[in-house]
């Protein structure tokens, strides 16, 4: 009668396996589309702080994939271009908002909370402004191909109206 039992319930549960499978892949973190709105940040790249980017790069930024494909992590080192700047950031769809988030912070006391997604062809973040007189700021990712874009660091002195570049950098894929 053990040996029985012991069979059926062998054959149950293989029977269950692949639907437990199916079921635990419809409910995995992170897999809906939304999450994949800034893949085409992912990779090495070298930043250019000018259009010709035949010129040796000014710095680099290696974007990954992390916690279960859930973060997009960002390792930022300006080089000397950039007065030496080195910054790291977290990226994750946030669903109840239906909006990308990203923290930033920096060797030089820098801290930014962003949020915000894709506007049109490009893909915008804002700064979240702790006081009224705190600027509005944005970065804007644009001209995106699967090898190149250009990144812009903005400010608008008249709450979002017209936009200012501050900082303005074209990145180009690392090769190999």
């Amino acid at each position: 009668m053990r040996m029985m039992l012991a069979a059926v319930a062998a054959t149950t549960a293989l029977m269950l396996a692949p639907a437990h499978a199916q079921q635990q892949a419809q409910t995995q973190p992170c897999s809906t589309p939304e999450f994949r709105q800034m893949d085409f940040w992912l990779g090495t790249w070298d930043a250019h702080y000018t259009a010709d980017t035949s010129q040796a790069p000014g710095g680099t930024n290696v974007i990954t994939r992390e916690y279960g494909n859930c973060v997009i992590q960002e390792q930022f080192d300006g080089g000397p271009q950039a007065q030496g700047l080195i910054g790291h950031s977290v990226s994750t769809y946030h669903v109840p908002t239906r909006q990308w988030r990203q923290t930033w912070v920096d060797n030089q006391g820098g801290y930014f909370a962003l949020t915000g997604g894709p506007v049109g062809d490009d893909f915008i973040l804002h700064t979240t402004r702790v006081t009224e007189n705190a600027p509005h700021q944005r970065m804007v990712f644009e001209d995106i191909t699967p090898d190149s874009f250009t990144w812009r660091w903005q400010s608008s002195a008249d709450a979002g109206a017209t936009w200012t570049d501050a900082w303005v950098i074209h990145y180009v894929r690392r090769a190999g």
